[in-house]
């Protein structure tokens, strides 16, 4: 089958690498002149399968709005009127719900492992290097009332069978020694051991290389202007060099894709934050064919 996919980025070369090593004839086209020059090339590194939790939680509206008034805070919010900002903001709230928090964290952590799984025989099988450290992830906490918060989360982690550690103060240090001089302002912290940390750029541009070796091709240095549709089937992609014809068409193309998508009718529930592209969950899967 000849597919295209669009963007280059940590998504799109993976995509590229498992559709050809499937024995599909690949295209991908990015607008950068190399692999994850984008916000694959910023990304922080950390990959977390333990230590993954939807934004949308209880508590989180509150927490928005304090949000408001910090300078160094995680979510920015700029007040205006934006149809597609108000659209996902009413999805969150609607799920900062005890009961859509357990079922979106419990969805969260199923793929998380199996992303790690897959991302171990991944590591295996083509021996790439990009500065892996292996150590998990160590959650503080400075309250015993964050602590005894956690429950909800170590509850989860059990329920999925993902490995986890509650830790008391001599334990975090334990695993932390940098931790010593300050062990007086926590109370202890969940240790998630299979989590892992990377190099996402150096990841993708090795993996871009690996795909190229199976015959993908990588189109560079070229816009993507639009999809060439006839009768309701995508027959290829127009850029800004040629059209190119294909059987299927992946879009990985990040924050941009609900903007690319929704002249086809195609809507995305994600929407750029400061560091991070949020996703809201959809109830009902059969609504939602195209998922980041």
């Amino acid at each position: 089958m000849k597919t295209i996919v669009l963007g280059a980025g940590i998504v799109g070369v993976t995509s590229a690498y498992q559709l050809a090593r499937a024995g599909h004839e690949v295209t991908v086209i990015e607008r950068q002149p190399g692999p994850a020059l984008e916000t694959s090339f910023a990304n922080a590194g950390e990959v977390s399968f333990g230590y993954c939790s939807p934004w949308a939680a209880p508590g989180i509206p509150a927490k928005a709005i304090k949000w408001l008034f910090m300078k160094h805070a995680p979510l920015i919010l700029r007040p205006r009127v934006d149809a597609a900002m108000l659209s996902w903001l009413v999805k969150m709230l609607s799920n900062c719900t005890s009961t859509r928090y357990a079922i979106n964290k419990s969805r969260m952590l199923r793929l998380a492992d199996y992303s790690r799984t897959s991302l171990a025989e991944l590591r295996e099988e083509t021996g790439i290097a990009y500065d892996e450290r292996m150590q998990g992830t160590l959650q503080l906490f400075r309250k015993q009332a964050q602590l005894d918060a956690s429950a909800k989360d170590i509850k989860a982690l059990a329920a999925d069978g993902i490995p986890f550690e509650v830790m008391d103060r001599d334990g975090c240090v334990r695993v932390e020694p940098a931790l010593t001089e300050v062990r007086h302002k926590i109370v202890g912290g969940l240790l998630t051991p299979k989590d892992e940390t990377g190099d996402c750029f150096k990841f993708a541009t090795a993996l871009a290389a690996k795909a190229d070796d199976l015959g993908a091709r990588f189109v560079y240095s070229t816009n993507i202007e639009g999809l060439d549709i006839e009768s309701g089937q995508v027959r290829g992609v127009v850029t800004g060099r040629a059209t190119l014809s294909a059987d299927a068409v992946v879009v990985a193309l990040g924050s941009f894709s609900p903007v690319f998508l929704k002249r086809y009718g195609i809507k995305l529930p994600i929407y750029p934050v400061k560091g991070y592209s949020l996703t809201i969950p959809i109830t009902d899967a059969s609504r939602a064919p195209l998922r980041r």
